[in-house]
């Protein structure tokens, strides 16, 4: 956006806007024509076969009506923006009225943010009225990638079970949302090649339990262990600080048949959730990572019972 708020720009948008007012200066006057006396006659033109027109000049209330809208265009430009990035005589901007909607905002529910502030995340997520205020902000920020529910999608986690990419801690879930996550797995397809990739995903499938061909499974657990367990684990159970997911349970980011994993393995995965910190500010963070805490020990009890 830099690009668009420099110098070029703002000349860019003057000569525009002068060169668009002169245009409709030039084309009035020329076309201020006297009517001729006498009979006045037909143009050459024909239209559609035998439609034709007198050749008359514009009515004068018409002239005057684009006169006015002239002399209009240019008392608006000298008292609101849009000549370059002059404000105009009043001063008035949407950047300004923005502000001023944010400052009366921030005196009505600031004081609401500081008291959640306050408490404890857990509690916070015990809080109906904190619910339904980081619901609302869930919905309005989190819905597009996580899902109006927050069962996610293909390539973005659900956030209604137990299972944490970074762990499930309240802190961790509100550092993930102030300051965002950087996932990103390199690809091993050019290191193992195509038979390696398909030995490690059968390897990686048996971990879960998942259907695989064993002797390619048993070929694979050395690749594994020699390109994947430094993030995986040894045992493929994942490491939180990373980000490396656990591989040996059902839950899969991207999916679990062995031609997705297959493709994770050969081409990696980078996927980036945005810092909300800037955005949002830490006070209503703190309501919606209370929010999405709430979402996962509401979870807690029913898997439990499995």
């Amino acid at each position: 956006m830099a690009d668009f708020v420099s110098g070029f720009w703002n000349a860019y948008v003057m000569v525009l806007v002068f060169l668009s007012i002169s245009f409709c200066v030039f084309v009035l006057v020329s076309n201020m024509t006297k009517r001729p006396s006498g009979p006045v006659g037909l143009h050459d033109h024909v239209w559609d076969e035998t439609l034709q027109e007198y050749n008359n000049p514009l009515p004068r209330w018409w002239m005057y009506m684009f006169w006015i809208t002239i002399v209009f265009a240019i008392v608006y430009l000298s008292m609101y923006p849009g000549f370059g990035n002059n404000q105009g005589k009043l001063g008035w901007s949407a950047v300004g009225q923005w502000e001023a909607e944010q400052k009366a905002a921030a005196e009505k529910y600031g004081p609401i943010f500081a008291k959640y502030k306050g408490m404890d995340l857990n509690a916070v997520a015990a809080d109906k009225e904190a619910n339904a205020m980081g619901q609302r902000l869930f919905l309005t920020y989190c819905a597009q990638c996580h899902g109006a529910d927050a069962k996610g999608a293909k390539g973005f986690p659900n956030l209604t079970d137990s299972d944490w990419l970074y762990g499930g801690e309240p802190e961790t879930i509100k550092t993930t949302v102030l300051g965002g996550r950087m996932g990103m797995m390199p690809p091993f397809g050019p290191a193992l090649g195509a038979d390696g990739t398909k030995d490690v995903a059968n390897y990686v499938r048996s971990l879960s339990g998942l259907a695989h061909d064993s002797l390619r499974a048993q070929r694979g657990k050395e690749l594994f262990s020699q390109n994947c367990a430094a993030c995986h684990g040894p045992e493929g159970k994942g490491t939180p600080a990373m980000g490396a997911p656990n591989l040996t349970d059902k839950t899969w980011l991207y999916g679990s048949s062995e031609a997705t994993i297959i493709e994770t393995v050969t081409k990696g995965r980078t996927n980036q959730m945005p810092a909300f910190q800037a955005f949002l500010g830490e006070d209503k963070v703190h309501l919606l990572a209370g929010y999405v805490l709430s979402l996962s020990k509401a979870a807690a009890p029913a898997e439990a019972q499995k």
